[in-house]
């Protein structure tokens, strides 16, 4: 039987993982517009500006996917770039929590760092047992989480940023792990609702909040995400 202290550091090694891909409405965009990280180690500093879109990430890449307003968006994670295997959980070793999905309106999507006004468009946190963390429910789902592009959003360029928050080791100081990754959006079809007033990334999140600074396993936690209400378009 494995020490707490092994399962602890073994567990921490295979969780490691990446949101590297985009879909549009079931069509695979593959990595196209995503800001893809250079590895797959999570982030801890919360006050660290790479928590807007990743180390290296305030750099775009050159393509941009077109979406429209009122489309079901799929983010995708693996543990290991380029591996896209069901049979591998995207992030493994019951590194339960949620998954965050943040907007931010900008100029130019492949231009922007990061440095913008980010709104909380959807998230799945927990509804009482293992099963139901928003990472769970990935892992069941071949790394894939789907959200909707509010209907009523208005047309331009957007940072989508994914959030992946692994809490097993939360119960310490600066023991929760954020993965995150930016995708290059314009909305070109659109509504006439602007974003609301966000977040600003660093800022958002503190490292004593409830949900960073938590023991997951816990009789009967109720547990909330961090970061803003979700933001579902006017």
């Amino acid at each position: 039987m494995l020490s707490l202290s092994l399962f602890v550091f073994a567990s921490a090694v295979s969780a490691h993982a990446v949101w590297q891909d985009l879909w549009v409405n079931g069509k695979d965009q593959s990595s196209t517009c995503v800001r893809m990280p250079k590895n797959n180690s999570p982030m801890s500093n919360v006050n660290s500006p790479d928590m807007r879109c990743n180390v290296g990430g305030a750099k775009g890449v050159p393509g941009v996917c077109d979406i429209s307003a009122g489309d079901k968006l799929t983010v995708e994670m693996h543990q290991q770039l380029g591996d896209r295997k069901c049979a591998n959980e995207a992030i493994g070793g019951r590194h339960f929590g949620p998954v965050m999905i943040y907007m931010c309106a900008v100029p130019d999507a492949k231009e922007s760092n990061g440095d913008c006004s980010w709104v909380k468009v959807a998230e799945d946190t927990y509804a009482g047992t293992e099963a139901s963390w928003g990472t769970e429910k990935m892992n069941k789902n071949c790394g894939k989480t789907n959200f909707t592009v509010p209907k009523s959003l208005k047309a331009g360029n957007y940072l989508v940023r994914a959030e992946a928050l692994a809490l097993h080791t939360a119960g310490g100081n600066n023991g929760a792990q954020f993965y995150m990754s930016c995708y290059q959006v314009n909305v070109a079809k659109g509504g006439s609702t602007p974003l609301p007033a966000g977040v600003k990334i660093p800022g958002a999140y503190s490292p004593k909040d409830p949900g960073i600074l938590v023991n997951i396993y816990q009789p009967n936690i109720k547990y909330v995400a961090p970061g803003p209400k979700v933001w579902s378009g006017a």
